[in-house]
């Protein structure tokens, strides 16, 4: 078949593109459960897939030190006879080495989120989690310093000091939330930071290293202290328009003033934006608050501005979590209409951070233990079983995007490979009577099919002239008649416990797109002219490369 022009005769809609950089902040890294889960034979498989399929190029978890990992020892680990206390505390990296091997081996690295910490370190333990996660300030900084060396020099030795230098170090996870991901205090938080931060820079000062990956925007003063305060809160749990309030980011402010006053490394910024928050009013009642459509955009502006006004103007942004909620049992999550969503916002987020991490890539995640059924909310691009669900297909087609910009659109982009010319496009229906809201939870499946009413459909029209005449182009659309795999579950009757033929059967429908062709009249002009559904995503791309 034959192969697209070098772009330099293109015209779009008649017009000259723009022709800019277009940074792929989607697949830079994503997120998953816990270290441990990395373990699993399908973690693995699903991320090799990741890899492979969706362009990832990093991945980021929980529970590096934690029990499980076995990394901290200070007995010999009796079993059925009596353990033995050891003179000093040792380090043993069997499980955690088998784990970024394989992280590697499937071609990608780890985003190194250092925590939580070792039960015989913590100052309390069992916090978090059914797993029982220590979320607490270390009883001896010395010993977490320790631990901290003594882990990334293993890693230096095993995989050689250029390799770990592209490894970025974020401090800890989400610190504000006390007293669940941290039970201490802002300062002592920043305290963890300034000693972990010094100890990684002593092993090599081209190691990276950030934080303070706090979780969410809030409009009040809740986190302003040393304390979460659900007292400051009221005010947001009964706005009359929550989106009308001034939504600021957690202890960013704060963390830079006490780097810089103490010259520590700040190599890049990292919190989460979740478009979501929970309030308390005055009788302690959660408020569960969804914010319009932009908020991740007008988030990251901000942030972005932050940066460019601290004493760290060349610090990366990484937003180490983001998913449409932060709730590992809501089944957006396995709906078309996350797919048109996060299209939406991975494209406008794209020119202001370095990286965006979906949470998470597979549902093999047990924050909540696992999870009840194959479609149960879970954040995963593919459930346990590996099903495809629509937001892999969307990730999919924003990774064959180039890496120039052509045209930004009000619903998609069209671009090129700076590497062979080839152009492609990606387009979404966010429908237009959603007007400026965003998508709230829903507690089942069930709960979500409303959405499929609302509308409208829209018309896609767009030309691209300059091609080679005869090029060829593959279309896929993502519909609710498309890799609909919940809705086809649904109507099986929603069974809990799949058979093999039910996987069987739904990964058919998973992965049966709206495939077409298109190709370059003879004049070298492609049309493209779609209706596109509400929801639908729809990928144009070279079918030569």
């Amino acid at each position: 078949m034959p192969h697209q022009t070098l772009p330099s005769t293109l015209l779009i809609d008649g017009l000259e593109p723009a022709d800019v950089a277009l940074r792929h902040v989607w697949n830079e890294c994503v997120g998953a459960g816990r270290a441990n889960e990395a373990l699993r034979a399908d973690w693995q498989a699903h991320f090799r897939e990741a890899v492979d399929v969706l362009g990832v190029r990093y991945v980021r978890f929980h529970g590096l030190f934690h029990d499980d990992m076995f990394v901290y020892r200070t007995d010999n680990g009796g079993g059925f006879g009596p353990s033995t206390p050891l003179a000093e505390p040792v380090y043993t990296f069997a499980y955690v080495d088998k784990v970024f091997d394989a992280i590697l081996d499937a071609g990608a690295r780890p985003f190194v989120e250092l925590g939580f910490m070792p039960r015989q370190l913590a100052t309390q333990t069992e916090t978090l989690f059914w797993w029982k996660a220590h979320c607490s300030p270390p009883k001896d900084m010395g010993a977490w310093v320790e631990l901290v060396t003594t882990t990334v020099r293993h890693w230096v030795d095993r995989y050689g000091i250029d390799e770990v230098r592209r490894w970025p170090f974020e401090v800890w996870n989400e610190p504000n939330l006390v007293p669940h991901f941290w039970t201490g205090t802002r300062t002592q938080y920043f305290e963890l930071y300034g000693a972990t931060a010094t100890a990684i820079k002593a092993i090599d000062p081209q190691l990276k290293v950030g934080g303070p990956s706090t979780s969410v925007f809030v409009p009040d003063a809740r986190y302003a202290g040393e304390w979460h305060d659900p007292s400051l809160e009221v005010g947001t749990a009964v706005a009359a328009d929550p989106d009308d309030l001034d939504w600021q980011p957690v202890w960013i402010h704060e963390f830079l003033a006490y780097c810089a006053q103490r010259g520590l490394p700040v190599d890049f910024l990292s919190t989460h934006l979740y478009p979501t928050d929970f309030a308390a009013d005055s009788l302690g009642n959660l408020n569960a608050i969804t914010r319009r459509r932009d908020a991740t955009y007008l988030d990251l502006q901000l942030m972005r501005t932050i940066i460019e006004n601290s004493p760290y103007p060349d610090a990366e942004l990484h937003i180490t979590e983001w998913s449409t909620s932060p709730s590992s049992r809501d089944a957006i999550h396995d709906t078309l209409f996350a797919a048109s969503y996060i299209v939406r916002a991975f494209l406008k987020g794209a020119p202001l951070a370095e990286s965006i991490s979906y949470w998470t890539f597979t549902d093999v995640f047990e924050e909540g233990g696992g999870g009840i059924g194959p479609f149960h909310g879970g954040f995963g691009f593919v459930n346990e079983q590996g099903l495809h669900k629509p937001t892999f297909h969307a990730m999919a087609m924003l990774g064959r995007l180039g890496d120039r910009l052509l045209v930004e659109l009000e619903h998609g982009a069209i671009t090129r490979s700076s590497a062979t010319g080839d152009v492609s496009a990606i387009f979404y229906n966010y429908p237009a009577d959603m007007g400026k809201t965003g998508l709230a939870s829903r507690n089942s499946y069930a709960d979500t099919r409303e959405l499929a009413s609302v509308g409208p459909a829209r018309r896609v029209r767009h030309t691209v002239a300059g091609l080679t005449p005869g090029a060829t182009f593959a279309v896929e659309i993502l519909d609710g008649e498309h890799g609909n795999v919940a809705e086809a579950w649904y109507q099986m009757g929603a069974p809990l416990n799949l058979s093999r033929q039910d996987v069987v059967d739904l990964r058919l429908v998973a992965d049966d797109l709206d495939r077409r062709t298109l190709t370059a009249d003879a004049d070298g002009v492609l049309t493209i002219d779609v209706d596109l559904p509400p929801w639908a995503v729809m990928s144009v791309a070279s079918a030569a490369g």
